[in-house]
């Protein structure tokens, strides 16, 4: 009698284990990110993706060519976190993987990454400023934010201007060891 009643609890504890591990696995998925379809067009005659572009809150973002890909890094205008970006182009839109950190934290939480998509525009006005209009998303999420940049005129990228060194200068101690 005993090992029927232990056989029957074994069984519907298994039981559990499998529906709770199967709903924990499920949870445990990531979504992808859900970017708007973007059809590649003809990059506007004239114009190339190296360059650098504002965001109010990005900052400026620096886009060069290496290896047959675009590559980029970013300040954010607070400097609270600089990021880098790698992706490919067809025409005018630009797919990228990108990896931002936080200056002064390290570990996990000091980093986070996604994918986004970015499409490169140019307003149909006289002089127009080319523009890129961009969406993004962290790995673990569905949620999409937006990015738009503006194109800055006559400003050359420089990759090596944006690194993990911290913004501010520590403050020089006076006080001597006794």
């Amino acid at each position: 009698m005993k090992v029927r009643t232990w056989l029957y609890g074994l069984g519907a504890a298994l039981g559990i284990v499998g529906i709770l591990g199967g709903t924990l696995v499920a949870c445990a998925s990531s979504p992808e990110a859900k970017f708007a379809t973007v059809k590649a067009g003809e990059l506007p005659a004239g114009q190339a993706w190296p360059g650098v572009y504002y965001n109010p809150v990005y900052g400026y973002l620096h886009l060069v060519g290496q290896e047959g890909s675009l590559v980029g890094r970013w300040k954010r205008t607070d400097s609270s976190h600089w990021g880098e970006m790698s992706g490919t182009v067809e025409g005018n839109v630009m797919h990228f993987a990108w990896k931002e950190h936080r200056y002064g934290v390290v570990g996990p939480s000091g980093e986070s990454h996604g994918s986004g998509v970015f499409v490169y525009k140019l307003p149909a006005v006289e002089q127009a400023i080319p523009e890129l209009d961009g969406q993004y998303a962290l790995d673990e999420s569905s949620d999409v934010g937006q990015w738009h940049c503006v194109k800055q005129v006559g400003m050359k990228p420089d990759l090596n201007s944006i690194t993990g060194e911290s913004p501010v200068d520590a403050p020089a101690l006076h006080d001597k060891w006794q």
